[in-house]
């Protein structure tokens, strides 16, 4: 259905804690926070491309403890379809995150429940999707990415964070396939393991479309993102804001890339909008909290 997202991907409580600077090896800091919060790879990149006016249905495993309702709780207020969630008895995912006075973060992933999304639980949903931009990430299973991958009837759009080993097919089934430049350089790897390191931007987008992807986006943080497809690579700027935490920017990133897809938009209007949406959720604490900014950003398309 146009305009339609589904998002396979990880469910997380995140711990968030403020600190002034990142503790050293063997260091005791204090810090300030300490409340949990609605996260996870997945379920940002679900309720971002929400509240840019996609109709989403997510597919995910939460646990069967409190830390479930916590996770759940945006997706919820925010009108994200729930029905093909997973509960797993034992644990939510849970994500520690650390963010220091510049607004740089450091974030430690304990799985929890995304770790039960294996092919069989989520094959039952796989049959109710068709045209829909697919949405995924690299923290669940490898074995579902690839499943999924494989089975996507619509666009796939494949966040290769973190970085983990899927198949070659998978990668190049990506249309676009999303990483910043130290996964562009790992994503290169894994399609062609011999291949020679390259550290300049525009080249690595070329070499990953010379490898058979149909469409690359590098982010580039403040800086926004190279854009690359059949008609050649593009640079496309970001807002200038003043970052207070960057946690979650690159999901909102990818949720209003999807959600813009879903609704029509080509490639490169698509980035333009996610990256001063990204930016407009950096001058603001915390990843899925800060999202609520981006319906407020400069490239707001119309809500469904």
């Amino acid at each position: 259905m146009a305009g339609t997202v589904v998002v396979v991907g990880s469910i997380n409580a995140d711990l968030g804690v403020e600190v002034d600077r990142f503790p050293q090896p063997g260091e005791t800091l204090n810090g300030r926070g300490g409340v949990l919060a609605p996260g996870g790879k997945g379920a940002n990149q679900a309720l971002a491309a929400r509240l840019q006016g996609a109709q989403v249905s997510m597919i995910g495993a939460v646990g069967d403890d409190a830390a479930a309702d916590a996770a759940l709780r945006f997706l919820r207020e925010a009108g994200v379809h729930l029905e093909r969630l997973h509960v797993e008895s034992g644990a939510t995912g849970i994500a520690l995150v650390m963010v220091d006075a510049a607004g740089e973060n450091q974030i430690i992933v304990i799985p929890g429940a995304n770790a039960s999304l294996s092919p069989d639980r989520v094959e039952q949903w796989l049959d109710q999707t068709g045209d829909e931009v697919v949405v995924m990430q690299g923290e669940i299973p490898v074995e579902t990415i690839d499943h999924v991958a494989a089975r996507t009837k619509g666009r796939l759009v494949l966040n290769l964070a973190p970085v983990v080993g899927v198949r070659r097919e998978t990668i190049l089934r990506a249309d676009p396939l999303v990483v910043n430049e130290h996964e562009a350089r790992l994503a290169l790897r894994l399609l062609d393991p011999g291949h020679p390191a390259i550290d300049e931007e525009q080249e690595l987008v070329s070499e990953l479309m010379g490898q058979g992807c149909p469409s690359v986006v590098m982010t580039l943080g403040s800086r926004g993102a190279l854009v690359g497809d059949s008609s050649g690579i593009l640079e496309v700027a970001s807002i200038r804001v003043e970052a207070v935490d960057s946690t979650g920017a690159g999901d909102a990133f990818v949720g209003t890339l999807a959600a813009d897809l879903a609704l029509g938009k080509n490639l490169q209007a698509a980035c333009r909008h996610a990256a001063a949406a990204a930016a407009s959720t950096v001058e603001h604490r915390g990843a899925q909290s800060s999202y609520w900014a981006m319906v407020d950003s400069p490239d707001q398309p119309e809500r469904q």
